[in-house]
């Protein structure tokens, strides 16, 4: 399920990297991308923790959006307090791997996934 939704995110990044616009008007896809963004978050502290031996892959892959999208301005902020809130959220909720963050991630993975689909679906050329 993690290469599917790795895929589908790769299809993301080439679609979001389409034509120029201006950096700080609002796409219409920011509050999916924001979305994707804290399902990032979640993802990075959540198999850290897990002992996925991941190291900093959805950071990485957070990183790689926002190197896609290019935002500048208020938009990088969002994107970048998407990912935070998403980490810090299950940061103060699990300290050790337990039953519910493995659903937790089955769910990010798979709401993640949607979100990729989705997006290429309605913005894809």
């Amino acid at each position: 399920m993690s290469t599917r939704f790795l895929a589908i995110f790769a299809l993301i990044l080439a679609c979001a990297s389409g034509p120029m616009r201006a950096q700080d008007v609002a796409a219409p896809f920011d509050a999916d991308l924001q979305r994707l963004a804290e399902i990032l978050g979640g993802l990075h502290y959540l198999r850290g923790i897990c002992g996925s031996n991941e190291g900093n892959k959805w950071r990485n892959e957070m990183q790689a959006l926002i190197d896609a999208e290019t935002p500048s301005g208020e938009r990088r902020t969002r994107m970048i307090a998407g990912f935070n809130r998403g980490y810090n959220g299950f940061q103060q909720t699990y300290r050790s791997c337990t039953p519910a963050a493995t659903v937790a991630i089955r769910r990010y993975i798979e709401e993640g996934s949607k979100i990729s689909r989705d997006l290429t679906a309605r913005y894809a050329n």
